[in-house]
């Protein structure tokens, strides 16, 4: 097995005296666009990732992900997925059916393996890939999930019920983290307001779970949550969360320009 590097911008930035906190639930090592984009806006990232990723590999790993590469419709669900896929195969020479994601962020790395031809939803979710044409007809056909175990059920689900069979490569992993006491020490002490970015209903769980009480109840009063989703805005409310604003869905980009929205109070008139 093999760490997973961060596949988006390798390089740090150095932001002005910083006056809000942007928590980011992203894997390990993958804040560095996003501690860019909130330093430029004057806040900084707290990052409490509630798991590192790790790439699978192996022959049994490689014969699973071509017996899912032959099937009749191929979903990709991650770019996490693309990246270690294309570390056991070259996925260029590999397509024979429509390709599918959940994002334009998981297309981008498709495109950056050669794959030309994919089906990328408007919406960013597993509600907007199900609802694509594409998938209107599954009934008799093998329908291949490129992932990891846990995460994205409710693709598996549905279409399952509407007929197809599933067949699933497992090509990375994710390994839980502890909360570092230290890091949740200085989320006590960062500047206010706080707003939590969630693009993942199992990050937010792990999160809060891990959480002492007294932080979840600073959360519940004070911080705003953006999320990706109206599912995963549901999940927040569920914890007691107050204040949930909708992204327009769940890159770096989006999740930010949520953020930085809450911030800006609209001028008396």
């Amino acid at each position: 097995m093999q760490a997973m590097a961060d596949h988006t911008i390798p390089t740090g930035a150095a932001g002005s005296e910083p006056g809000w906190t942007f928590i980011s639930l992203r894997p390990q090592g993958q804040n560095s666009a996003l501690r860019r984009a909130v330093a430029g806006l004057g806040g900084h990232v707290v990052a409490l990732p509630p798991w590192r990723l790790q790439r699978l590999n192996g022959t049994p790993v490689v014969r699973q992900l071509q017996r899912t590469l032959n099937c009749d419709r191929v979903v990709f669900t991650s770019p996490a997925a693309v990246t270690a896929a294309a570390t056991l195969l070259p996925l260029a020479e590999a397509q024979r059916s429509p390709w599918l994601t959940v994002g334009e962020g998981t297309a981008r790395a498709l495109r950056a393996q050669g794959v030309a031809e994919m089906h990328a939803p408007q919406r960013m979710d597993s509600e907007g890939l199900l609802a694509m044409p594409v998938l209107a007809n599954v009934q008799g056909l093998c329908i291949g999930l490129v992932t990891a175990p846990g995460g994205r059920g409710l693709i598996a689900a549905q279409l399952q019920a509407a007929g197809a069979t599933i067949e699933r490569a497992d090509v990375y992993q994710r390994r839980l983290l502890r909360l570092p006491p230290r890091t949740l020490a200085r989320l006590a002490r960062s500047a206010q307001p706080w707003v939590l970015a969630v693009s993942s209903g199992e990050a937010l769980q792990h999160f809060w779970q891990q959480l002492p009480p007294a932080l979840q109840q600073r959360f519940q009063a004070h911080a705003t949550v953006v999320v990706a989703s109206e599912r995963l805005g549901e999940q927040a409310h569920a914890l007691g969360l107050q204040r949930v604003v909708r992204a327009a869905g769940p890159t770096t980009a989006q999740l930010v320009a949520a953020a930085h929205a809450t911030l800006t109070v609209p001028a008396a008139t």
